[in-house]
């Protein structure tokens, strides 16, 4: 049971939340109770949010590389509930389907099916677990994907960003409402 109560989106009349909830349901079919959770400081959660949609919107990485960067932060804090949504959103609001979604949870960037996303899970997995082990290697990998200097740094605040949603929901125990991929 969430320690925090979920407030219905439903009551919420903010036409900035509102464009949230409509993207967020294209992408999930559901606006989930992660949403029914940050409502408990809705201002915050309009900024936050909104962060989030304009990194996933402006980023090099295409939307199904930003899934397989949420997978193998949220698998490597154990947080099921965002390894759930951002399989969902891969599996099925992209077309990747549900064993493929599962065996990156169950094999992390050796189950990516190409090149460059197996480049990405595997940086993302080193800045979330230790930030100051990466080398100049590293960024040099990210670079012979065809990253830039700004998609460099975009990477690391997609890790920083799905960590802090790793964080939210375990700390806050939300209650899961997505397919079981774990």
């Amino acid at each position: 049971m969430a320690r925090l109560p979920l407030i219905d989106p439903k009551s919420i009349s903010d036409p900035d939340l509102l464009g949230i909830f409509a993207w967020v349901t294209e992408m999930e079919g559901m606006v989930p109770n992660h949403f029914a959770i940050e409502l408990n400081d809705p201002e915050l959660m309009k900024h936050k949010l909104g962060f989030t949609k304009l990194l996933w919107d402006t980023c090099e990485l295409d939307m199904q590389e930003i899934q397989h960067i949420g997978i193998a932060v949220s698998t490597s804090n154990e947080c099921a509930y965002c390894t759930g949504a951002f399989c969902t959103i891969l599996a099925d609001g992209l077309g990747a389907g549900k064993a493929y979604a599962k065996a990156l949870v169950d094999q992390g960037s050796g189950a990516a099916t190409d090149q460059r996303s197996k480049v990405l899970m595997r940086f993302a997995g080193k800045v979330n677990k230790n930030p100051e082990s990466i080398e100049d290697n590293d960024v040099d990998a990210l670079k012979s994907i065809g990253l830039s200097n700004s998609g460099v740094i975009q990477t690391i605040h997609l890790v920083s960003d799905f960590a802090s949603y790793n964080r939210l929901n375990l700390a806050l125990d939300t209650d899961y409402d997505y397919a079981d991929f774990t």
